[in-house]
């Protein structure tokens, strides 16, 4: 049995953040992170690679696991803002949060991304032109650093840690007990066991169901959480040029007159590229752009989410979604792919159909019908939305606009925490998009430096 000061479970962003931040600070602590995943050499889509046109369901997906979590082949985009991607602010106060992004910002700065230009909502006259047709674009800066260049910082990132903290890859974690002097022992997949003072849990979205698991046996406590709905929409770069040269990164909310539900856009990619991920077995979508000029396409994609909260006596929101989730795949062998015009037409895409759109598709899909897959609720909302954003973005609502499902956003329930991220356990620590108290890049980074901080103290 091995014996550490510190374990951090999770190489995601927030994982990578707090190992940053533990090396930066002088102290004494003993640390080892735990990752499941691939280690940042290793981790090469199969689709990248040519081996295959569509997911093969990797265990464990290579987009969503590894050193980097979901966020290192993702695009690299950091919002900095405390209006969305979670409420770190609700736990260390708005100020704390703003300034810890705008720490994170600089490590990311220091390490390669300066050249990357921070984009601002703050002033834009999009703004304004967006509450006259009854869209309201949230503020925030947003600093875009492309997949490929957000690599190479990661890789910087590790170089800077890796002799301060022992890093275990290919491993997964079974069980995590309690021992009788308040310490933890971590017992991994491949029965080797550890013990420390401090653990800390830090898997991302893709380890929702684990921190569940954990906590639960613990005792605990967890509040149910949302899960968002929805599909990735891929269009002419043409046609958003005029917000994304602005603001690059629009996060745009409209209330529908039908139901009077939220629509928001997320994850915007101006000549980016549509992909599926492997999230728990479950094939969905996503979107990613790259800073090269050379790797851009033509299209841009984001996401148009619908948020589901639900109330007693349903409880298990992220199970909703992945049975969404699974119908798309049953139909589709994977993502499904229709035309905005087909889809309002009541009509399935086929190839043919395919073959005349003068949409190009960046992702190998199969042509089919959303209808049958998306809930009529979300999908009106959805509908609604893209004829609301036509009219600041004429060209939306183009029948050859391309509408990929499912894309959903999984929100681990929030693990019950103190203003210090920790659990009712001393020593135990959620943070990260797995603690359900962060759902982006900056807030996920941000909650790694805090708790480092808090820990660098104690181990002084």
């Amino acid at each position: 049995m091995k014996n550490y000061d510190i374990i951090i479970v999770g190489a995601g962003a927030s994982g990578v953040f707090l190992a940053y931040e533990l090396t930066k600070r002088q102290n004494k602590a003993k640390v080892l992170m735990i990752e499941k995943g691939y280690s940042l050499e290793k981790r090469v889509c199969p689709i990248k690679l040519g081996k295959t046109e569509s997911c093969i369901m990797c265990s464990p997906c290579q987009i969503m696991n590894g050193y980097g979590g979901a966020g290192t082949l993702s695009d690299g985009k950091y919002n900095i803002t405390t209006q969305f991607g979670g409420d770190l602010h609700a736990y260390v106060g708005k100020p704390k949060a703003m300034e810890l992004m705008h720490y994170v910002d600089h490590v990311l700065c220091d390490m390669g991304g300066a050249e990357a230009k921070l984009y601002s909502t703050e002033n834009s006259e999009l703004k304004t032109i967006a509450l006259r047709n009854d869209l309201h674009l949230l503020d925030a800066q947003v600093r875009h650093l492309g997949t490929d260049r957000n690599f190479k910082i990661l890789e910087k990132i590790y170089d800077y840690t890796k002799d301060r903290v022992d890093m275990i890859f290919e491993t997964g974690v079974d069980a995590v007990e309690v021992l009788g002097d308040h310490s933890f022992k971590v017992i991994s997949d491949k029965k080797e066991e550890f013990t420390c003072k401090d653990l800390v849990l830090a898997t991302g979205r893709s380890g929702s169901k684990w921190i569940a698991e954990v906590c639960t046996k613990l005792g605990v406590g967890q509040k149910s959480n949302r899960v968002d709905i929805g599909v990735r929409v891929e269009l002419p770069a043409v046609v958003f040029k005029h917000i994304t040269d602005d603001v690059y990164e629009s996060k745009i909310v409209y209330k529908t007159d039908k139901y009077n539900d939220m629509v928001r856009t997320f994850c915007m990619n101006p000549y980016g590229e549509v992909v599926a991920e492997n999230t728990n077995g479950i094939v969905t979508v996503n979107g990613h752009s790259y800073s090269d000029p050379s790797l851009r396409t033509e299209n841009t994609n984001f996401a148009l989410l619908v948020s589901n909260k639900f109330t007693e006596p349903f409880e298990d929101s992220n199970e909703y979604g992945e049975s969404i989730a699974r119908l798309s795949n049953l139909l589709g062998g994977g993502v499904l792919l229709q035309r905005f015009g087909d889809l309002v037409k009541g009509r399935r895409s086929s190839e043919r159909r395919m073959e005349k759109c003068f949409t190009r598709p960046t992702l190998k899909a199969t042509p089919g019908d959303l209808s049958l897959v998306i809930p009529k609720r979300q999908l009106d909302n959805i509908i609604e939305m893209i004829y609301a954003l036509d009219k600041i973005a004429p060209g939306t609502a183009n029948e050859d606009t391309l509408l990929y499902g499912v894309e959903v956003k999984f929100y681990n329930s929030k693990v019950e925490l103190d203003k210090h991220l920790e659990t009712k356990i001393p020593g135990l620590y959620a943070l990260g998009d797995g603690s359900g108290v962060t759902h982006s890049l900056s807030q996920a980074s941000a909650s790694g430096v805090y708790v480092a901080r808090i820990l660098a103290e104690k181990y002084q």
